[in-house]
């Protein structure tokens, strides 16, 4: 049974499973399609959901003439209106680069009219792991950009936010490939760098933890128990006491101090 449903927002959802369990059946089908080393497929796609999923009871699979190539995010499953045994078309798209491993990207269109989709054949997402680390610096980068350029107190915490004529949130990649590199006492620098443009922006809230994270395994690779509670507790004394409790930084200071 077809069934005709509308959902809330008019968005492209990006397929989930599509180089894992539906790695398969989406090879096959860029196979079929002829997409080549790095091919691109539009056509037409069903939802269905998936009660016997062991996973997730609420799941909704993605099915390309007859065949799972991915899932809904659950997110999105569990709030579409599907009931059990009825289907609905969607637009799919899929994006495939061949290889020793099946890189691929695929989208479906959830929203009412022609899809407009994110990416195209001209456009494509990034999919090796390279492209994607690229793409997820230049988007930050992007978004800096155009918050500074917005002004009001957006651009001001952007601002604050700022070190070495870059924010913090751009030095996530670099400290990536510093660690990377073996080079972790560099990586350091830019971490405590980063930590405290975090501090200056954070708003009365905690500052992102991440960077501190990142500083506290540093030191436990080079040996620094100290340097590593140290950072641990910098953090939680620029935390407000209600949003200490329950996180990363906090449980991995009572190991250290057990």
């Amino acid at each position: 049974m077809t069934l005709k449903v509308s959902f809330d927002f008019n968005s492209c959802l990006e397929v989930a499973g599509t180089t894992t369990f539906a790695a398969a059946a989406v090879a096959a089908l860029a196979d079929r399609e002829g997409m080549g080393e790095l091919g691109y497929f539009e056509g037409q796609a069903q939802l269905q959901r998936d009660p016997g999923n062991p996973v997730d009871r609420q799941a909704i699979d993605v099915l390309v003439d007859g065949e799972r190539v991915g899932c809904l995010p659950s997110y999105a499953a569990k709030d579409f209106p599907l009931p059990i045994g009825a289907s609905h078309p969607v637009p799919y798209q899929l994006h495939a680069a061949a290889g020793k491993k099946l890189l691929a990207k695929a989208y479906v269109w959830m929203g009412a009219g022609e899809p407009q989709w994110t990416y195209s054949r001209e456009n494509p997402p990034a999919l090796s792991s390279q492209e994607r680390i690229n793409d997820s610096h230049t988007q930050k980068t992007e978004m800096v950009r155009e918050a500074l350029e917005e002004g009001g107190s957006r651009a001001q915490s952007f601002r604050r936010g700022m070190v070495d004529g870059v924010h913090y949130l751009e030095l996530v990649e670099p400290i990536k490939q510093l660690k990377r590199d073996g080079w972790l006492n560099e990586a350091l620098v830019l971490c405590y760098k980063a930590i405290e443009a975090a501090e200056r922006s954070r708003d009365g809230r905690e500052p992102a933890p991440w960077y501190t994270e990142q500083a506290a395994i540093v030191h436990r690779k080079l040996g620094e128990k100290d340097k590593e509670v140290a950072v641990l507790k910098r953090w939680m004394d620029s935390t407000p006491k209600s949003r200490r409790a329950g996180s990363k930084i906090a449980e991995r200071l009572a190991k250290l101090d057990a």
